[in-house]
């Protein structure tokens, strides 16, 4: 099982965005490895604010687009819905490691893998997550990096 971070789900979607293809390469070898690939709904409201704003890769995506991409990833994925215990969770993870602000929202997702018993997460924002290194596995997006054609 691994968790997918809203980074990969973006740069998956946009053709235009510089790790489009390693992300994709990722999401299909861990699919093709039998992999339960999952999100949660505050992945998909992420999701939904990076596409819908420009990115100095792309314009947003028009509404219908967004919506209907965002029910693709919904329907290839696990979806974890944050319940009272991601909540518990999340307030054990705001006492043990040192955070705040914007973290948090970090610290929700892991709450939530811990919630649903997922180990790894897969992301490019690996250094968001160092300090969760203890409670999840990180897996780095770079180990997919198809730019050089080779992989780490």
């Amino acid at each position: 099982m691994v968790f997918v971070d809203t980074n990969v789900l973006v740069y998956a979607t946009a053709v235009e965005a510089p790790l489009h293809a390693t992300a994709s390469a990722a999401l299909r070898d861990l699919s093709a490895q039998g992999e339960e690939l999952w999100i949660s709904r505050q992945v998909v409201r992420e999701y939904i604010v990076a596409l819908s704003r420009p990115q100095p890769w792309s314009a947003p995506l028009p509404p219908g687009e967004l919506v209907r991409r965002a029910e693709l990833w919904e329907a290839r994925c696990r979806v974890a819905d944050e319940d009272a215990e991601v909540a518990a969770r999340l307030k054990v993870l705001v006492r043990q490691v040192p955070l705040g602000g914007k973290q948090v929202h970090d610290a929700n997702l892991v709450a939530t893998m811990l919630a649903r018993g997922v180990p790894r997460l897969l992301t490019h924002n690996v250094g968001d997550f160092e300090r969760f290194a203890t409670l999840i596995e990180l897996l780095p997006l770079r180990q997919w990096d198809v730019c050089e054609g080779t992989r780490d």
